[in-house]
C-alpha cells in the first residue's frame, strides 16, 4: 500500500514538474501579474482616509466623494452586482499603472490571441511593467510580422480576483466621465462570458456610457447645465468613434478584395487607405479640441481600429435590444442579460 501511495505521489510530483515546464511562460507572466497587482493592493488607502487626510487637495477629495456616489447608482438603479471594489485608492504618482499590448494581422482585422486558464482567450495582454509590454511588442512585431500596439489602461476589473481600488488618475475625470469608467468596470465584475471579449467589452461600454447620463440625470435633472454639457463632451466621442467604425469598415473591405495580391500592392495600397482616413478626419468639425488634429502626426495600425470594433463595434444592436424588448430600461435589461449567459 506505502509502495503504491509512494507512486501516486511521484507521479503527481512527475505531472506538476511537467505542467510547469510546459507552462513556464505563461506560469512566469503570472506570477509578474501577481507581483504588480500585489504592489497596488498592498498600497492602497481606504477611500475614507483618503477624503479625510488633510494632505488631500480639495479638488481631488471633492471628485473622491463622487465615487461613493456612482457606486451606490450602480447597484440601486443599474442592477450592478454588489462589491467593495473601489472603497480604496492607490496613488498612481501622476503615472500609468497598467500597459497593454495587442497585435493583429496587418492585412485584416484577425486579433492575436493568448490564452489564460479559467477566464479563456484574449485578443490583448496585461503589463504592470512599461518594459516588459514593449519588449513583447517588438518580439512580436519582429518574429510574426504583426502590426503592434501598445497603449495605457485607465482601469481594469479583476473580476473578483481581488478589491479592485480607485487609481489616482481616474479622478483627474470629468464627474461623467468617471461614472463612465467606474460602471464600465463594475459591469465586468457582474457579468462577463469566458471567451466573448468583444461582447464583454460592448456590453461594459453601452452599460457605462448610458448609466452616466442616467446618474447625472438622477442627480441634477435632466436638462441640467451638467448634463447638457456631459452629453455635449460624448457627442464629439460619438463623433469620433463613428467615424473610426466607419473607417474600420472601409479597411476591412479593401483587405478582402486584395486576398491575392503580392504583398507589396497589399502595403501599398494599405498606405493609401490610411492616408485617405487621416486627411477626411480634417473635414469633422468637433466642438471641442480633444480629437481636432487627432491624426496629425499619430499614423494608426490594425491594432487601433481592432480596438474601437472590440469595444464600440456592437452599440446598436445593444441599442435596438434594450429599447424593443426592455423599453429602454436597462436595469432590466441587464437583469435579462445576467440570466441569459454563464458569468465567472
Amino acid at each position: 500500500m506505502k509502495k503504491w501511495l509512494k507512486r501516486i505521489g511521484l507521479g503527481v510530483v512527475a505531472l506538476i514538474i511537467i505542467f510547469c515546464v510546459w507552462n513556464f511562460q505563461l506560469i512566469r507572466y503570472g506570477l509578474l501579474q501577481l507581483k504588480g497587482q500585489l504592489n497596488v493592493v498592498n498600497n492602497t488607502v481606504s477611500l475614507d482616509e483618503f477624503i479625510t487626510n488633510p494632505l488631500t487637495p480639495d479638488s481631488l477629495r471633492q471628485k473622491a466623494l463622487l465615487v461613493n456616489q456612482i457606486r451606490s447608482f450602480a447597484f440601486d438603479s443599474l442592477g450592478i452586482n454588489y462589491s467593495e471594489n473601489y472603497t480604496e485608492i492607490f496613488d498612481q504618482q501622476g503615472k500609468a499603472s497598467m500597459y497593454v499590448v495587442t497585435a493583429c494581422d496587418p492585412y485584416s482585422f484577425t486579433p492575436k490571441t493568448w490564452k489564460f486558464p479559467i477566464v479563456g482567450n484574449f485578443p490583448y495582454k496585461g503589463f504592470f511593467d512599461r518594459q516588459k509590454a514593449v519588449d513583447l511588442a517588438n518580439e512580436i512585431k519582429a518574429q510574426d510580422s504583426l502590426d503592434v500596439g501598445v497603449r495605457t489602461a485607465g482601469g481594469w476589473s479583476t473580476l473578483g480576483w481581488f478589491k479592485d481600488p480607485i487609481l489616482s488618475n481616474m479622478l483627474n475625470r470629468s464627474e461623467g466621465d468617471l461614472a463612465s469608467l467606474l460602471i464600465h468596470e463594475l459591469t465586468h465584475g457582474t457579468l462577463f462570458v469566458k471567451d466573448s471579449v468583444t461582447f464583454n467589452e460592448n456590453l461594459a461600454s453601452f452599460i457605462g456610457d448610458r448609466g452616466a447620463i442616467m446618474y447625472l440625470s438622477s442627480k441634477y435633472g435632466e436638462a441640467s447645465p451638467e448634463v447638457v454639457q456631459y452629453q455635449s463632451e460624448i457627442e464629439d466621442e460619438l463623433m469620433f468613434k463613428n467615424y473610426i467604425l466607419e473607417s474600420s469598415k472601409g479597411l476591412d473591405s479593401l483587405y478582402k478584395a486584395m486576398v491575392s495580391l503580392p504583398v507589396g500592392e497589399k502595403k501599398e495600397l494599405k498606405k493609401n487607405k490610411i492616408d485617405q482616413i487621416r486627411s477626411d478626419f480634417d473635414t469633422l468639425n468637433f466642438k471641442s479640441e480633444v480629437y481636432k488634429g487627432f491624426f496629425k502626426t499619430y499614423i494608426p495600425n490594425n491594432t487601433f481600429f481592432m480596438s474601437y470594433l472590440r469595444y464600440n463595434s456592437q452599440q446598436q444592436v445593444l441599442e435596438d435590444e434594450l429599447n424593443l424588448k426592455f423599453q429602454g430600461d436597462l436595469k432590466r435589461y441587464l437583469e435579462y442579460l445576467k440570466s441569459k449567459y454563464p458569468s465567472l
